[in-house]
């Protein structure tokens, strides 16, 4: 059984080299499709990867308080555009010290300038540094993590100490050879030692967000004193059974603070990471439709191409398959012979797809910056396809040849 296997797969890839064109153009159709569903899912995913990472910056177990909602409700054009309050420092001092609901940590920040330019010694930066000031639990509650040194603490910022953390792009540029730890940088005038280095998060849609520098709020403060800055509250639960009590404890507590009446609509936006993630998860899901759709009816059209061709072969090979009856072959043998060829042919447009997909997937990740993973489930869907593509074709053409009749067939011209 196993020569005869052997045998067929042997008589199956000579078949394929004597039509190489013919076989070349299924191949390619098979390929398009089979590279249509993995490279818009590699993009999807890519895209979904590079979200999660942005808004998984929030931290786990963790919720923000901001000026408005991550995506507001359109609204009619007779409507009046509802414009909130910024989040002022008095209303995050009142919240640090009015909310006590226990195993929570209070971030405070603001966004002092996105455009800073840092320098050490006879080195500087081109003024796109972004700089914050806050306390000491944001480097926590934001999800980042210390590559080198240490993060800032509570004494740092009770005492407003001339202290911060850099990101690592900014260690690239101003210390490449030396341990930047407990050297001098200057901000507008004002030096600072540095403490700390975080660890490397890459950027998001041309965001870098490894070149900044993190410093006390007061600080900061005193450095940046534009009066309608807008602060952000984060709070992180540690356990997250409680985070939902945690959550509608924050949200009375500043509703309070921002003198708010029962019956009236929340005047600031309140965001989860997990929320973010799932919403962007139904959006992507719409273009996972359409990669299916598009792939769904090219791999359709590529089924009909491949049955057809070997349709055409059992035609041109019709004396052939007199020959084998006439010498012994049972049907089975006849059917598999063609069956395998077809399953060959259908891997061969599966690899090849795959293999296209991927390049196009990483290509358009890298063009616009996305975090490209291998697209495993994609792979393994369009292997998949590719085989029952195969079987399809192949079923009906080996079945009809199969059937032939052995004394017809020799007379066949």
């Amino acid at each position: 059984m196993f020569s005869l296997t052997r045998e067929n797969i042997k008589i199956a890839f000579g078949s394929i080299k004597s039509q190489l064109l013919r076989t070349i153009l299924t191949v390619l159709i098979i390929a398009i499709g089979i590279m249509a569903l993995v490279g818009i899912l590699s993009c999807v995913s890519a895209l979904q990867n590079s979200i999660s990472g942005s808004f998984s910056s929030m931290g786990a177990n963790t919720f923000n308080f901001q000026r408005y909602e991550f995506s507001n409700q359109r609204q009619s054009s007779r409507e009046r555009q509802k414009i909130n309050p910024v989040i002022n420092y008095r209303n995050v001092k009142d919240f640090e010290d009015n909310y006590d609901y226990p195993f929570t940590k209070v971030a405070v920040s603001f966004t002092g300038t996105r455009a800073a330019e840092v320098k050490y010694d006879n080195k500087k930066t081109d003024p796109e540094v972004q700089i914050i000031g806050s306390n000491e639990y944001f480097i926590e509650n934001s999800g980042l993590e210390i590559d080198n040194g240490r993060s800032l603490n509570v004494f740092d910022v009770e005492n407003s100490n001339a202290v911060c953390v850099i990101g690592s792009d900014l260690q690239k540029a101003l210390f490449p050879d030396v341990n930047p730890i407990d050297k001098t940088i200057s901000i507008r005038g004002s030096k600072f030692k540095v403490v700390g280095v975080l660890k490397e998060k890459g950027s998001t849609f041309g965001n870098n967000q490894d070149l900044r520098v993190i410093m006390p709020i007061q600080k900061a403060r005193s450095i940046f004193t534009n009066p309608n800055i807008n602060y952000t509250l984060s709070v992180k639960v540690d356990k997250n059974d409680m985070l939902e009590n945690a959550q509608e404890e924050a949200i009375l507590t500043f509703r309070n603070i921002r003198g708010l009446n029962p019956i009236e609509d929340n005047d600031f936006g309140i965001e989860r990471s997990d929320d973010l993630i799932n919403r962007v998860a139904e959006n992507t899901s719409t273009l996972y439709i359409a990669a299916w759709i598009i792939s769904i009816i090219t791999i359709f059209g590529s089924t009909i191409a491949l049955m057809n061709i070997m349709l055409v072969s059992v035609s041109e090979r019709t004396r052939e398959i007199g020959v084998r009856k006439a010498l012994g072959a049972k049907r089975r043998t006849i059917a598999f012979q063609f069956f395998m060829e077809t399953i060959i042919i259908g891997q061969l447009g599966g690899i090849l797809g795959i293999l296209l997909g991927i390049a196009i997937g990483w290509s358009v990740s890298k063009g616009f910056e996305l975090d490209f993973s291998t697209p495993w489930v994609a792979m393994i869907w369009a292997t998949s396809i590719a085989f029952i593509v195969a079987v399809i074709s192949g079923l009906y053409p080996a079945t009809k040849a199969a059937r032939l009749d052995p004394i017809e067939s020799l007379r066949y011209e």
